[in-house]
């Protein structure tokens, strides 16, 4: 493999995590619609299509296996390719959670609502904004927004401990309502933990353009 073709694998590599985000991001979407339309056989889908995540995961690992071995990659190049293996990582997981949406809205089907849908979407819509965020930092290399998309984290951890004791307030004064409340934990669990690998994936830019891995922190930043 000569080096040309080498930085073309590169190029290739990146192109092919922005196209895993995006199925990603699509299946955060999609799950959601799911649970707010109570929507089963879009669930269904979401469930189906989580093979197509998982088999972009696979195909990157593998490129990124192929340019180690096929080339002594330079420091920078070597940084994106190990800060790669990790993303994918974390987006084949963020596409579990969006599979485990859907599954738990085919356990609610036609459950009645013990809350009003408000705080769980606003996660949804700031764990997208902050993957669409961080993989346009990885694109620029740039760092400082990276360190933004770890700063949005906070955000959804408000909105989640705020799910989290209305639900559990909500359990104790009606003890019929815990199995609604449940799911309604999951999903809302699900949703912070989306919002997390993004983080991790922000840490991983900032690899990729300073040779240091950060642990993300509002307070440092």
């Amino acid at each position: 493999m000569s080096r040309e073709q080498f930085h073309k694998g590169l190029q290739g590599l990146q192109d092919g995590v922005l196209e895993m985000g995006s199925m990603v991001d699509r299946q955060i979407e999609r799950s959601m619609q799911a649970l707010i339309n109570r929507d089963v056989p879009l669930a269904e889908a979401v469930i189906r299509d989580d093979v197509e995540v998982n088999r972009s995961r696979f195909h990157l690992d593998n490129i990124c296996l192929s340019l180690l071995a096929m080339q002594a990659p330079m420091a920078s190049d070597l940084r994106l390719i190990v800060s790669v293996l990790s993303m994918i990582t974390d987006l084949e997981r963020m596409g579990d959670h969006a599979e485990g949406i859907a599954r738990i809205v085919l356990l609610m089907r036609d459950e009645p609502l013990v809350k009003p849908l408000v705080d769980i979407p606003a996660m949804a819509n700031t764990g997208r904004v902050m993957l669409k965020e961080v993989l346009d930092a990885l694109v620029q290399r740039d760092e400082e927004a990276a360190y933004r998309v770890g700063a949005m984290d906070d955000e959804v951890d408000v909105l989640y401990e705020r799910v989290y004791h209305d639900l559990i307030g909500i359990m104790i004064k009606d003890q019929s309502t815990v199995e609604a409340c449940t799911h309604l934990l999951w999903i809302a669990h699900n949703l912070e933990r989306i919002a997390d690998r993004c983080t991790n994936i922000a840490e991983r830019v900032v690899f990729t353009k300073t040779g240091m891995l950060p642990e993300m922190d509002i307070s440092t930043y």
